[in-house]
């Protein structure tokens, strides 16, 4: 089997996916904007050859590095990056190369415009936000008639927090209409709750290989926004509505052969034509895993590997059985600059040291999201949990 993996050196962790599909018998090839020496020495190893490329965006030069692979190699099996800023290009390629296993170009429109998303989840009936394309300033005041403020705008076609405002007023909206973006928006009525994630491993017959729950209080959004420290966490169990859910939108959205994160509002309070407090409401969907280190805390959870598990589907189409081990939640904690805590980091390393199973200083470029220090620890329940997130940010 020849496998291409798409920048395989960034996030740094994703060495893990090319080392497992060794382990399988997997042809890896790499395509990548990073000099071959500068790679680590794990995904040197995990490869079995590299292609340099000098601009990743230039389609061209990805085609051409796929047709090397192609002639050398023979026919491609898999064209994956695991990455939300490639996922259109990926398709592209795989549709240029007959590559069957994954998603082809003509259906990513409606994975990344979150216009296109609405529309999926309205036609398998999973509650969402009602949501406005925008165009003109009475068109949108026409929609906040029926929703109310506030209201959320941000990017058609966007991953994460950035370029997301709430407007509260018609001052603010007006605000946003004079300094309108380029490129394409929507808004949508607000939802007050948490965000839950659900993460899952899927085979060729829309069978769910692994499952995860994780919950994301407070929002990336206000993090950034507001400029708050990032606290979430991973759970030992799924719960029942959101797995039934999370397993329907995988259907909606022809999800086969994927690691998907899937995200859902938990409403903090009823809405109408949504549902009542404790229930989910589809947010958006993301075909690729979980950003940051958010696999391995799930493997932390469930005392798994979730590399292994999505190599396995890859290489062998295979079930994923549970180990039968213990189970935990695994909570990240991070610290910004600027901030001032009760606790030296010499402390937090002391009074956890049987718990923490990660700590580092995050990559500079993650600081607005993920904080500049980050601690992550295994936990038992509930209750250690928020001891743990007390204790690093109080």
């Amino acid at each position: 089997m020849n496998f291409i993996f798409i920048s395989p050196h960034f996030p740094k962790t994703y060495w893990n996916f090319c080392d497992r599909l060794k382990r399988n018998g997997v042809n890896v090839l790499g395509i990548g904007d990073a000099s071959y020496n500068s790679l680590d020495e794990e995904l040197k190893q995990s490869l079995t050859e590299y292609y340099y490329v000098q601009n990743m965006q230039d389609y061209d030069q990805m085609y051409r590095a796929v047709a090397y692979f192609a002639f050398k190699y023979g026919k491609i099996d898999w064209i994956e990056s695991n990455n939300e800023f490639w996922l259109e290009q990926d398709a592209k390629l795989r549709t240029d190369f007959h590559v069957q296993t994954g998603i082809q170009d003509d259906a990513i429109g409606f994975i990344k415009e979150k216009a296109l998303m609405k529309e999926i989840y309205q036609s398998a009936n999973i509650p969402t936000a009602r949501q406005h394309v925008i165009s003109t300033l009475e068109a949108a005041y026409s929609f906040i008639e029926k929703v109310g403020y506030p209201v959320i705008v941000k990017p058609n076609i966007g991953v994460g927090a950035t370029n997301i405002w709430k407007l509260e007023n018609h001052q603010d909206l007006e605000n946003f209409f004079n300094n309108l973006p380029s490129v394409s928006y929507v808004m949508e009525e607000f939802i007050e709750g948490d965000i839950y994630s659900y993460d899952a491993i899927y085979n060729s017959a829309y069978e769910p290989l692994f499952e995860n729950m994780t919950v994301w209080p407070p929002s990336i959004a206000d993090i950034v926004t507001k400029d708050l420290d990032l606290m979430y966490y991973t759970c030992p169990e799924v719960h029942p509505s959101l797995r039934k859910l999370g397993r329907a939108c995988v259907k909606a959205f022809g999800a086969f052969s994927r690691f998907v994160h899937l995200e859902f509002f938990r409403l903090k309070k009823a809405r109408k034509g949504l549902g009542e407090v404790g229930d989910f409401v589809a947010l958006e969907v993301n075909m690729r895993p979980p950003g940051g280190y958010t696999p391995d805390m799930m493997n932390f959870a469930h005392s798994s590997d979730v590399y292994q598990i999505w190599a396995d589907m890859v290489a062998f189409d295979q079930n994923y059985k549970e180990s039968g081990k213990e189970k935990y939640y695994c909570v990240y904690a991070s610290r910004k600059d600027g901030h001032v805590y009760q606790r030296t980091h010499a402390q937090i390393l002391e009074t956890y040291r049987a718990n923490l199973v990660m700590q580092e200083e995050m990559p500079e470029m993650n600081w607005p999201q993920m904080g500049r220090y980050m601690y992550t620890a295994k936990l038992k329940n509930i209750e250690e949990v928020e001891a743990f997130v007390r204790f690093v940010q109080g």
